[in-house]
């Protein structure tokens, strides 16, 4: 995978000028950079940029989790896409039930998995969801629906509720779907992975 080096006295400049050399937007990718002083006295700077697209990262992902699943003796296909800075890759195997495991533990753990991969391979941390046979679709739409019901009765009553512990994605879930729900609102409570939502009366 193609990572871009450029260096110069600016921050911003650099950015821009990759901006133009390929065609892409700042949301388009991922950077980090470096400053060194140089010169006499250290009274000049350079400065240092990597910068990774986040198509080329969607396609190392893939790539990645093709060797970690045909290691496994799965037959996979994807299908990716990227939304508002999450990359979601759909997995079609020869054995979903081994894939999704039970509770999805199998599929969080895969998650986990890429997600330090591509941090230490690239020092960057993005939202990453995989997801097979729309078990995470389907789950989306069952915790949306446990949501609603709850704020239904949490507006009615004015007693807040706790709900059991769920992970980031899954609260991210309910803060969203509750977001412009009338009567109520939503924060997260506890340390991971005891961390929970509590839906309370407005």
């Amino acid at each position: 995978m193609e990572i871009i080096k450029k260096e110069g006295k600016e921050l911003e400049s650099i950015l821009e000028s990759i901006c133009e050399e390929y065609k892409v937007s700042k949301d388009d990718f991922y950077y980090h950079y470096t400053e060194s002083k140089t010169g006499l006295f250290g009274k000049n700077s350079v400065i240092n940029v990597e910068v990774i697209l986040k198509s080329e990262l969607l396609n190392f992902i893939k790539e990645y989790l093709e060797e970690l699943l045909t290691n496994m003796g799965l037959n996979v296909n994807f299908e990716s896409k990227l939304r508002e800075d999450v990359m979601y890759v759909k997995i079609y195997s020869d054995n979903n039930p081994v894939l999704i495991g039970k509770g999805g533990n199998t599929l969080k753990a895969l998650e986990n998995i890429v997600r330090q991969k591509v941090n230490t391979e690239f020092g960057v941390r993005p939202y990453i969801s995989l997801d097979v046979e729309n078990y995470r679709e389907k789950q989306q739409k069952r915790i949306e629906r446990l949501a609603k019901n709850i704020a239904r009765e949490v507006a009615r009553t004015k007693v807040e509720v706790h709900l059991d512990n769920m992970n980031a994605y899954e609260r991210r879930i309910v803060h969203n779907i509750l977001t412009n729900f009338k009567g109520v609102k939503t924060e997260s409570t506890g340390e991971e992975p005891n961390r929970h939502v509590i839906i309370k009366p407005e």
